[in-house]
């Protein structure tokens, strides 16, 4: 999805680094639609949500690869696209003027289905996988729910169940217990081999367990 606007073109350009920030924070489009030169800090990897839902700031991380699509945009594309007076919009439409909620999931979605990834979806897809695969990699939902700006850390644990449902394909697949399936004529009141984990069971307690 990434990899479909033409970024030798300003507006291609600007749809990448639109993008990138979406994947990168996680952000609502009605907050990437708001926000402002002066809400971000690339030098210091930083973006400044101001009157999110609940009417609520919050500062969040952005990657680095995302704060240099950001400043490439803002560098090589952003004076092509500008109309004075200029409000320090970061992202603005192909009129110069900031996005309005629709036309930004148009565009997003246009991607989207340009990539052809067997779903369809918009800005929330976004925000969606970045929850998703974070948590997966190991962060704490309440850093999600942080990064997200939820209120209540219910509305995060969305993130969790989907997460546990790959956990649970990992487990299907890699599990050694798979290996060893009870024989088809077990009698009855036999216990089923357990082989696969003899190597488990062998293994000494590690630190967190002698604890």
């Amino acid at each position: 999805m990434l990899a479909q606007p033409d970024i030798r073109d300003p507006l291609g350009l600007r749809d990448r680094a639109l993008m990138e920030t979406l994947y990168s924070t996680g952000m609502r489009r009605l907050e990437l639609a708001n926000l402002k030169l002066y809400d971000l800090d690339t030098e210091r990897g930083t973006v400044t949500i101001r009157q999110g839902k609940g009417k609520k700031d919050r500062v969040i991380p952005i990657g680095e690869r995302a704060a240099a699509w950001i400043e490439k945009y803002i560098r090589e594309a952003r004076p092509k696209l500008v109309v004075e007076p200029d409000d320090h919009t970061v992202f603005l439409s192909n009129a110069g003027e900031p996005f309005c909620l629709d036309h930004l999931s148009d565009l997003v979605r246009e991607h989207v289905d340009a990539a052809n990834i067997g779903k369809r979806g918009a800005c929330h897809m976004f925000r969606h996988c970045m929850a998703t695969l974070m948590l997966e990699n190991g962060a704490d939902i309440r850093y999600i729910q942080q990064m997200l700006g939820h209120s209540d850390l219910k509305t995060t644990q969305i993130y969790t169940q989907v997460s546990i449902r790959q956990l649970k394909r990992i487990h299907a697949a890699t599990h050694p217990a798979r290996l060893q399936q009870p024989p088809a004529d077990t009698k009855k009141g036999a216990e089923p081999s357990d082989t696969a984990d003899s190597s488990v069971a062998a293994e000494p307690a590690d630190d967190e367990e002698k604890k």
